[in-house]
């Protein structure tokens, strides 16, 4: 791996077909047969409407990794990543490596309903992530019964994060987090916890070099009713991924590079035994997400003779075929301790709407006026 680094890695094997926010089973089936012809396929499960849930085998070694995304049908960057790896895995030399030493079994969709939809929940509105334990829902056995019948030794659960997430209390944007998640009420630093905190140490280690002060972890109260909760309970190392925002990547194709490089840092460390109990140390002073960004704000408005700030947040709703970013008023208030991925300022002026009527919260504005000069709020 020395003489090919992770970004050339990248840019060599991803997966042209795979772009933007929408993914769902129908994108990711001509790859699965693709790659039928080096891994084996198989379906685990079906979804309530009856989609089909597959598993994809690679590699043939002792040590078990058992990866699962899209439990969240809205959270598809992970997937991306999941097909750049496999790419790599099939094509590349340098991961003979990780082949010969792991056996790893992909879920790259398990909520295909909710993926279809660009929904969060399953078409029963059950989120799967809080289904651990009572498994109403097929998707939710069909995990658990691959999981029983592989028997992994580490759990990768892949999701992705809103805007919102700051890196800690800063003006950096959680680009991504990760979590140890905890085993019981306690949230005892177990060796089981600690075997996944060494691995988030090494991502971060290799994330900071290009993404400094950009990493987060999540808070880990214990909830035994998430899957994360639930493995780490069975005392098997379970690492939450959570693939966030760089600036200006709503499609999340940059991001994308960035889970795909931590997927095979995480993988390599297993591969090379560089698994070290101590690391957890350093996993604590990696800063705790924090919700402290908005989409845009508006500084220094003038609202009801107060000069205040007007929070917008992109809601994204599926038309179509297509993702879109409806900018909606979440706030207006003081912000100052509030951060923004984009700013206007209105320079102690009103700020108005298309019939010159001042915003309101819960509104959906895809423009405002300032001074009688119109201010675009969509993503360019």
């Amino acid at each position: 791996m020395l003489d090919n680094p992770l970004n050339s890695i990248f840019k060599t094997h991803k997966e042209s077909t795979l772009f933007g926010r929408y993914i769902n089973t129908e994108h990711i089936t001509p790859l699965l047969k693709k790659h039928a012809r080096n891994f084996k396929i198989e379906v685990i499960g079906q979804s309530v409407l009856e989609e089909s849930i597959y598993s994809i085998k690679i590699g043939f070694g002792k040590k078990k990794i058992l990866m699962w995304s899209q439990m969240h049908g809205n959270e598809s960057t992970t997937t991306k990543s999941i097909f750049d790896l496999l790419n790599f895995f099939g094509n590349d030399s340098n991961s003979k490596s990780i082949l010969k030493a792991c056996t790893i079994v992909i879920v790259p969709i398990l909520n295909p309903d909710g993926a279809k939809d660009y929904t969060r929940l399953n078409v029963n509105k059950i989120d799967l992530n809080r289904d651990a334990q009572n498994l109403t829902q097929p998707e939710s056995r069909a995990l658990r019964a691959l999981y029983n019948k592989f028997k992994p030794h580490y759990c990768f659960n892949l999701h992705g994060q809103r805007t919102i997430f700051s890196a800690g209390s800063t003006s950096n944007s959680a680009s991504l987090s990760f979590l140890s998640p905890a085993q019981d009420s306690n949230c005892t630093i177990t060796d089981n916890r600690k075997v996944a905190m060494s691995l988030i140490v090494k991502i971060n280690t290799m994330l900071q070099k290009e993404l400094p002060n950009q990493v987060g972890i999540y808070d880990d109260t214990f909830n035994i009713n998430c899957i994360g909760d639930t493995f780490q309970s069975f005392n098997v190392p379970t690492i939450l991924f959570e693939a966030g925002h760089i600036a200006n990547d709503y499609d999340r194709e940059e991001v994308r590079r960035y889970v795909f490089k931590s997927y095979l840092t995480a993988l390599n460390t297993i591969t090379n035994d560089e698994i070290h109990l101590k690391d957890y140390r350093e996993y604590l002073t990696i800063p705790q997400n924090e919700k402290l960004f908005f989409d845009v704000i508006i500084k220094n408005a003038l609202y009801n003779n107060k000069l205040l700030d007007i929070a917008i947040q992109f809601q994204e709703k599926l038309i179509g075929d297509t993702v879109c970013f409806i900018p909606k008023v979440e706030r207006i208030a003081k912000l100052n301790s509030f951060f923004a991925h984009k700013y206007l300022d209105a320079n102690n002026s009103e700020v108005l709407d298309g019939d010159n009527n001042a915003l309101t919260v819960g509104s959906e504005k895809d423009f405002v006026l300032i001074n009688n000069a119109k201010f675009s709020l969509k993503l360019k």
